[in-house]
Formats: C-alpha cells, sequence, structure tokens
C-alpha cells in the first residue's frame, strides 16, 4: 500500500498540469479568434474598395481608373488566401486542445469565414471581369469607328469627280461595271454599319458617355446615307448612258443586218446562174425597192439617235459614229443602182420563155402521165412482207402475167416523149430538167419490166419449191418417228406430237393432188404427172406409221388409269392433314384430333400398299418409273410430317392431362387444409396442446413446397395454352386465376396463425429454390445444387482447382451479356415508323437471335465448369438476367410479325408491371412483387430500362 503522503503528490502534480493545460488551451483559442477578426476586417475593406468601383458608368479616363484598382485589388486576392489558411492552421491547433463543447463555436466561425472568403473572392472576379469587359468593347468600337470615318473619307474622294466621256459602247460599260462594284461596296457597309450602330447602343446603355448617345449614331448615319445616294446616282446615269449607246449600237446591227440581207437577195437575183424565171426575179425585184425606200427611212432615224449619243461620248468616239453612218448611206446608194439595171435586164428576156414554157408543161403532164401509171402497175406487183401462202404466190404469179401484157401496150407513148424533148432542143432555154425528166421516165418503165420479168421468174420457182417441200418434210421426218417408235419406254405426249404432224401431212398431200390444173400451168404436164406419183407413194407410208403410232399410244394410256387415282387420293390425305392443323377448344377436342389423325395415318398405309403394287407394272418403263419415285417421295414426306403430327398432339394432350392433375391435387390440397386448420385460428393458443402445435409446424412446413407447386401449376397452365384455342386459353386463365383467389386465404391464414401461435416462418431452401428456378426457365442441360452429394468431398477438392478458370468464365459472359443487352435497348429506342426502318429493325433483331446459341452455349460451359460444393450469387444474378434478355427478345421479335399488331402493347404493359411492381418490393399484395423478391437486384433496373423503351 501507498503512503499517504504519496497521494499527496500526486495530487498536487495533476493539479499544476491542468492548469498549465488550460493556460495554453485558451492562448490558442485568443490566437485563432484574433486570425479570424483581422481576416474579417481585411474583406470588409475590399469589399467596400469593390463597391466603390463596381461601376461602368461615366467617361474613359474614369473607367480605366476603376479598371485599374480592380486590378490591385485583384493582386491581394493571393493575400487573403494566407489568411485563410493561416486561420485554418489556427483552427486546427485549437480543435485539438479544446473540449468537444467548445470546438463547435470554432467550427461555426470557421465556417462563416469560409463563407465571407468565398464572397469576396467572387467579388472580386465578377467586378473586374465586368470593367475589364466593358474596357475591352469600348476599345474595339473606337477601332471600328475609326474604320468606318476612313472609309467613308476615301469613299467621298472617289465619288467627288464628275463622270469622264468614254470612246464607245465597250469602255462605258467598263465604267458602269466599275460604278457599281463601288455601289455594292457601299451597300455591304450598311451590315457593318448596322453592327457598329447596335455596339454604340450597348455601350451607351452600360456606360451613358456621349461620345456613344444618339446624336453621334445619327450623324454615322446621315453621312453613310450620303455617300450611299451618290453612289446610287452615279449608277443610275451611267445605266441611262450605256442604254442609250446600247440601242443605238443594236440598231446599227440591225440595220447592217438588214443591208447585207436585202444586197444578198439581190445578188440572186443577178447573174444567169439562177436557176429561177424572169418573171420570178421581177417580182423579186419590186419587194428588194419596196424594202430599199425602208431602209432610207431606217438610216435617218439613225442619225437622230447618233446625234443624242454623241452628247455622251468623247470627240475621237463621236467621229467614229458618223463614219459609220456615212459608210452606211454610201452602201444603200449602190444598192438602188444595182436594183434599177437589174431590172431592165429581166424585162427582156421575159418575152422569149412564154413560148417555151407552153411546150415544156405539155411534155411535163404527159410524163407525170406515164410515170403514174408505171407506178400504179409497180404498186399492183408489191409482194408484201413476210411469209407467203402457196395462194399467195398463185395470186402473184398470175399479177404478173397480166403486167407483162400491159407494159407492152405503153411502148408508143414512149416513143412520142422522145420526140416531143427533140422539139424543145431548138430553144436557148435550158432543157437539162425535162431531159431528165424524159431520162428518168423511161427507166422507169424499163425497170418496171424488167422487175416483173424476174417476179415472175421468182414466182414459178418458189411455187415448184412449194409443191416439193411436203414431200421432203415427209421423209426428213420419217426417221425421226422410227426411232420413236423403236425406243422402248416413249412418252405418251412424244407420240402424241408424232400423229398431230401425221395428220398434217395427211391433210398436206390430199391439198396437192386436189391442185392438179395449177400444177400442169406451173410444171408442164409430164412433170406434174411423176409429181402426183411420188405424193400417192407418200400418203401409203404415212397411213403404216400412223397406225403404228396409234397402237402405241394405246399402250401409255394403260398406265396412266393406274396412276392418277393414286395421285387423287394422296391429295385428299393431304388436305384432311391441313385441317387437322386447327388448334382444339378442349382435351376432348384434342384426343378426337388424335383419332382422326391415326385414321389418317392407316389412310396413308394403305395408300403405300397401292402404290407398291402399281410399281411392279412399271419396272421396265423409266418415265414411269421416275413418277411413281416422285410420288412415292411425296407419301413418304406426308408420312412424316403426320407422325410430327401425332407426336405433338400426343405431348399436348399429356401436358393437358398434366396440367389438370397437378390442379387438381393442389386444389384438393387447399380445400382440405383450409378445412382442417381453420379451427385453429379460433382456439387458445396453448402452447401446452403440444398436438396441435405438431400439426401446425408440419402444415408450415409443407407450405413453402405446395407455394413452389403453385408455380409448377402456373407454368404447366402456360405450356397448355400455348397449344390451346383462344377459348380454351381463356378457360385455363380462368382456372389460374381461380386457383389464385383460393391460395390467397391460405397465405393469410398462415400469417394470422403465425401471429397466433407466436411461431416462425419456415425458410424455403436456396438450393431447392435454385433447382426450381432452373426447371422453369433455363433450356438445354441444367446444373442443379441439390444433386451433389455431399460424401463426394474429395471431388469437390478438385473442383476447387478449376475456380480461377470459372471465375474467368463468369466475367466474359457477363461482359458479352451486357453488350448484348446494349444493343437490344438501342434497337428498341430507335422509331420505326416506315417501312423500310421497320425492315432494318428486324434484320438488326434476327442478327441478335442468331447470337442466343452462342450464348447459351458459353452459359452452359459456366454453368459446366462451376465449382460443386460453391453457390455463387452471381452466377444465380447472371442466370436470372440471361432468361430475361432471351424473353424480351423473343417477345420484340413476334412483335414484328403479321398478326401481332396487339403484342408491343401488351408486351410493354407486362414490362410497365414488372418495373412498378419492383418499385414496391417487399410492400404490395400483388404476386408479380412477390415473384420479383427472389429475383437479383441487377435484374429490376434492367426491366424499368425495357419498360421505359415500350413506354416511349
Amino acid at each position: 500500500m501507498k503512503s499517504p503522503q504519496t497521494f499527496t503528490y500526486l495530487f498536487l502534480q495533476n493539479s499544476q498540469d491542468f492548469a498549465s493545460s488550460n493556460a495554453m488551451t485558451q492562448q490558442l483559442q485568443d490566437e485563432f479568434d484574433s486570425s479570424v477578426e483581422n481576416a474579417e476586417a481585411w474583406m470588409k475593406a475590399i469589399q467596400e474598395r469593390l463597391s466603390i468601383n463596381d461601376n461602368t458608368k461615366g467617361p474613359r479616363s474614369a473607367l480605366e481608373a476603376r479598371l485599374r484598382e480592380t486590378e490591385k485589388i485583384r493582386a491581394l486576392e493571393p493575400e487573403g488566401s494566407l489568411k485563410i489558411d493561416l486561420i485554418l492552421v489556427k483552427a486546427d491547433a485549437a480543435l485539438r486542445s479544446i473540449s468537444e463543447d467548445k470546438k463547435h463555436e470554432i467550427l461555426s466561425k470557421l465556417k462563416d469565414i469560409k463563407a465571407l472568403w468565398e464572397e469576396t473572392a467572387i467579388y472580386i472576379t465578377h467586378c473586374h471581369s465586368r470593367i475589364e469587359w466593358v474596357w475591352l468593347h469600348w476599345n474595339e468600337y473606337l477601332k471600328a469607328q475609326d474604320e468606318f470615318y476612313t472609309w467613308i473619307h476615301n469613299m467621298s474622294v472617289t465619288l467627288e469627280p464628275d463622270i469622264e466621256l468614254q470612246l464607245g459602247l465597250k469602255e462605258k460599260q467598263w465604267q458602269l461595271s466599275h460604278a457599281q462594284v463601288l455601289l455594292n461596296d457601299v451597300l455591304n457597309q450598311s451590315v457593318l454599319l448596322e453592327r457598329l450602330l447596335e455596339e454604340a447602343a450597348s455601350l451607351f446603355s452600360r456606360i451613358g458617355d456621349s461620345s456613344v448617345d444618339e446624336d453621334v449614331q445619327k450623324k454615322m448615319k446621315v453621312e453613310y446615307e450620303k455617300i450611299r445616294e451618290q453612289a446610287e446616282n452615279r449608277v443610275n446615269l451611267l445605266k441611262k448612258i450605256t442604254k442609250e449607246h446600247e440601242q443605238y449600237s443594236a440598231n446599227v446591227g440591225q440595220f447592217q443586218s438588214w443591208l447585207n440581207g436585202v444586197t444578198e437577195r439581190l445578188n440572186s437575183c443577178i447573174g444567169e446562174a439562177t436557176e429561177s424565171s424572169a418573171k420570178d426575179k421581177l417580182k423579186a425585184l419590186k419587194e428588194i425597192a419596196k424594202n430599199i425606200r425602208s431602209g432610207g427611212k431606217k438610216l435617218d432615224q439613225l442619225e437622230d439617235e447618233c446625234t443624242n449619243v454623241i452628247e455622251n461620248t468623247s470627240p475621237l468616239g463621236a467621229e467614229r459614229m458618223k463614219d459609220e453612218l456615212e459608210m452606211l448611206r454610201k452602201a444603200l446608194e449602190k444598192l438602188k443602182l444595182l436594183h434599177s439595171e437589174e431590172e431592165k435586164r429581166l424585162l427582156k428576156i421575159q418575152e422569149s420563155e412564154s413560148a417555151y414554157e407552153s411546150q415544156a408543161r405539155q411534155l411535163e403532164a404527159d410524163i407525170k402521165v406515164l410515170r403514174k401509171y408505171l407506178q400504179k402497175l409497180e404498186n399492183h406487183l408489191e409482194p408484201g412482207e413476210g411469209e407467203k401462202t402457196e395462194d399467195e404466190f398463185v395470186t402473184l404469179w398470175r399479177k404478173c402475167n397480166a403486167t407483162r401484157a400491159a407494159l407492152a401496150a405503153e411502148e408508143s407513148n414512149v416513143e412520142r416523149l422522145k420526140a416531143q424533148l427533140k422539139e424543145l432542143l431548138q430553144f436557148s432555154q435550158d432543157v437539162h430538167p425535162h431531159t431528165e425528166s424524159v431520162v428518168s421516165a423511161i427507166q422507169q418503165y424499163q425497170s418496171v419490166r424488167g422487175k416483173t420479168s424476174k417476179m415472175s421468174t421468182d414466182t414459178e420457182t418458189e411455187l415448184r419449191r412449194l409443191f416439193q417441200n411436203p414431200l421432203l418434210d415427209f421423209e426428213r421426218w420419217k426417221p425421226s418417228v422410227q426411232m420413236l417408235l423403236e425406243t422402248p419406254e416413249p412418252a405418251l405426249t412424244h407420240i402424241e406430237a408424232a400423229l398431230a404432224e401425221s395428220s398434217r401431212f395427211k391433210e398436206k398431200f390430199m391439198t396437192l393432188q386436189l391442185k392438179k390444173d395449177l400444177l400442169n400451168n406451173v410444171l408442164g404436164e409430164e412433170k406434174a404427172k411423176t409429181f402426183l406419183q411420188e405424193v400417192a407413194e407418200a400418203s401409203k407410208k404415212r397411213e403404216i406409221i400412223h397406225e403404228s403410232l396409234m397402237q402405241s399410244k394405246r399402250t401409255i394410256q394403260h398406265f396412266d388409269a393406274g396412276f392418277a387415282p393414286l395421285q387423287k387420293k394422296l391429295s385428299a390425305i393431304r388436305a384432311k392433314l391441313d385441317l387437322e392443323k386447327e388448334l382444339k377448344p378442349d382435351i376432348l377436342g384434342k384426343k378426337t384430333q388424335l383419332q382422326r389423325l391415326q385414321m389418317i395415318q392407316d389412310d396413308l398405309a394403305e395408300l403405300v400398299t397401292q402404290m407398291e403394287e402399281v410399281e411392279k407394272l412399271v419396272q421396265s418403263n423409266t418415265t414411269h418409273k421416275h413418277e411413281m419415285n416422285q410420288l412415292s417421295s411425296d407419301s413418304q414426306a406426308l408420312k412424316i410430317a403426320l407422325k410430327m403430327m401425332i407426336q405433338q398432339s400426343e405431348e399436348c394432350i399429356q401436358k393437358h392431362c398434366a396440367y389438370k392433375d397437378k390442379l387438381s391435387d393442389l386444389q384438393q390440397w387447399i380445400k382440405l387444409t383450409t378445412e382442417t386448420f381453420e379451427p385453429y385460428q379460433g382456439a387458445e393458443g396453448d402452447q401446452n396442446n403440444e398436438g396441435q402445435v405438431a400439426d401446425l409446424k408440419r402444415w408450415l412446413a409443407e407450405l413453402p413446397d405446395k407455394e413452389m407447386q403453385l408455380c409448377l401449376v402456373k407454368a404447366s397452365g402456360k405450356l397448355v395454352m400455348e397449344n390451346s384455342s383462344p377459348e380454351e386459353t381463356a378457360h385455363v386463365q380462368t382456372e389460374l386465376d381461380q386457383l389464385e383467389e383460393s391460395w390467397r386465404p391460405l397465405k393469410e391464414m398462415e400469417t394470422r396463425l403465425l401471429k397466433k401461435w407466436q411461431l416462425s416462418k419456415p425458410v424455403i431452401d436456396s438450393k431447392k429454390k435454385i433447382e426450381f428456378a432452373d426447371r422453369r426457365w433455363i433450356s438445354g442441360p441444367v446444373f442443379h445444387h441439390s444433386d451433389v452429394d455431399p460424401n463426394h468431398k474429395q471431388e469437390g477438392i478438385e473442383e476447387g482447382q478449376h475456380t480461377s478458370s470459372h471465375l474467368k468464365l463468369l466475367h466474359e459472359f457477363e461482359e458479352w451479356l451486357q453488350g448484348e443487352k446494349k444493343k437490344l435497348t438501342k434497337i428498341l429506342d430507335a422509331a420505326s415508323s416506315s417501312t423500310e426502318e421497320i425492315k432494318t429493325r428486324k434484320s438488326k433483331l434476327e442478327e441478335l437471335q442468331s447470337r442466343v446459341p452462342d450464348g447459351q452455349r458459353l452459359f452452359e460451359d459456366l454453368l459446366h465448369n462451376q465449382p460443386v460444393t460453391e453457390y455463387s450469387e452471381d452466377l444465380e444474378d447472371l442466370r436470372y438476367q440471361w432468361m430475361l434478355y432471351k424473353s424480351i427478345l423473343k417477345e420484340s421479335m413476334s412483335t414484328l410479325s403479321p398478326g401481332t399488331s396487339e403484342e408491343p402493347d401488351r408486351f410493354r404493359k407486362s414490362c410497365e408491371h414488372f418495373a412498378a411492381a419492383a418499385d414496391q418490393h417487399g410492400e404490395g399484395e400483388d404476386p408479380a412483387v412477390a415473384s420479383l423478391s427472389q429475383l437479383p437486384s441487377s435484374f429490376i433496373p434492367f426491366l424499368a430500362c425495357m419498360a421505359k423503351c415500350w413506354a416511349e
């Protein structure tokens, strides 16, 4: 034990230490308060200086002084930062040494001083920036104003001199172009002026200085308008001068063109080389005389116009214009002289032409009559286009003989034309055109005669060929028919074609025998007689061949009589099978449909037996054997399709029966359980009643399994609805709804009994829950945690070696799935109103669908590589995301197919329903909320995202 003196010494020592500590703490707090007061006073002083200079009004010198002052204040900003840093250091030291109840006061002061500093720093920056911006804006405006007044001065100097007189039109056009360029420059400057005025108004509203007031702005406008008016007046005057000169030049050009045209017409009437008659030339000269008189008046008008143009033209240019008009007047006088001389010469020639023209007209009339008659004969001989028949050739041959006789009678008229041409040669006029007409008529006569002779010969030759063609064709046809008859398996179509050709040969031979007189005229009697004998021999050979073809046809038709009923029966069976593709309304209808399908299967088996009997008859005929093979192939395909339909029907009936059994079992259990435990709700909660407690615990332990059975019944019902008619689908949905309604009171009873009897709710084993989810949603090989044998510990240790590989596969599949979901969301976000956009959207969805098998393989590899002894929440998360992605992709594909116009709304509403259920997670009584409680957390945002996409 310690002595009392020791205790007294320790007490005194502690008292001294405590007093020393209090003194140190008070000193630190005083230093902090002093630094805060100094900083606060400094900041208020800065704010006062800023408020004095925070003004943009006034002259330029005052603004510049305020700018310099704010720059100085801004330079003091680092000093303020240092003061804040010092405060922070003092505050930190004080906070370390003071008690907890005084820390709040220091922190409050620290917060206030920081806020005051932040306000002061912002005020410094804003005040300086505002004044600096106005200063720079003013500088830019003054610079632009100086440039504007410089431009005004330069443009005034340019526009002040008077317009210079130019040499000609080209120079005046250049002068006008230059003036228009100046005017465009002035007009373009208006945009800059408007901008300058806007800047002046903006500055005046900020600074209020008289250098940018409204009077200054009006002055700039007035000076600009003065320059613009000078430029426009200059351009208008030059346009008027240029237009007058252009009009004068155009009139001179027109007069020159007119003068050249009249000169050319007069030259065409002068000389011996012209083909026109003297009468025509005199008529033309009269017209030319009228034009010459009108030309004199035009020239006088040009002289008047020239006087006006010369007033705005330089002296040298005026001299050139006068010389040009003088040359035009001399050319017009020369034209008048030539016209007078030519008119006198043509009057002498006109008298000698009258007699010549009379005889020439008579000759041309005779030539015209002859040529017309020859043309008529030639047209009568026109053979026409395309291949001709024998009758047409006979008609043409007779026309040729008649035409030859008519041409012989016209020979005397040709000789008379020659005599008339000799008489015209006595005149001095040129008879060359008449000579050509006579020669042309004679050539036409010779041409028609030669053509008639040649056509007559060609027609006779063609008739001989036509008479011989049937015999030649028959000789070429016989070998092919012989080969057809010798073929062991001839086709019926070939036999019928050969028979038709034989009948055509019969008609041709009979026609030839009836044309004996025509043959005598064309071939001669001896050749005609020999030819008819050859025709009679060919007719006999044709009859023999025809009889052989008929015998072959009768043989082939015997097979067709047995083959056609088989085809008809197979078509009838196919039609019956098509009728059975309709979904039936109930299980009785499905069983009846299965019986009908089995009856169709018996009919098909009977048809196969009949086909085997017919095949025995056609072993030697390749064509018929091929037809039977094709029919057999069709029946085999129909047999496979029928077998698949029977299998599908049996599966549908099996699923329907399983659904009915599960539904009935669960309904009976619910009814029995409700009747059994209903009294428990009214009984006293006596814990000593061990029998009732045991029964209640046993029922509560059984309830989760029955809840999973309820989910299985719903899943079975969905499968039944997929293969049922709309009526049956509605009936099954009603049953499921009624089952859900009967289940809800049971759950309420569970809650009340748990509360009343103070029992804990049993928990569903996670492995069972996973196994149930796998069985409902994952297609293909599925891994069940419940299948793991706990005794195989050594295998679990070996599987643990693959953990790293499993995590790698898990990460890769998660990245791949996230990428696919982003692509799907992007496709569903895009609008698809037009047909082209719908096609594009469908192709993108099909591309995503094509990668689903690859994703399924990745997921199955991930399941197989999972360690047996581990349970991974990440894997279960991915399992639900993968299931949801496939479901949404499938629904999206179905919305683009025909007949699914209501699917998008239904799918959108489903997504919105689940998303709303996610928001109420754990609160509502909706079954969707209860099902969402077993989903991973990452499952909910994806549902909400898909709901938003469909809502938009």
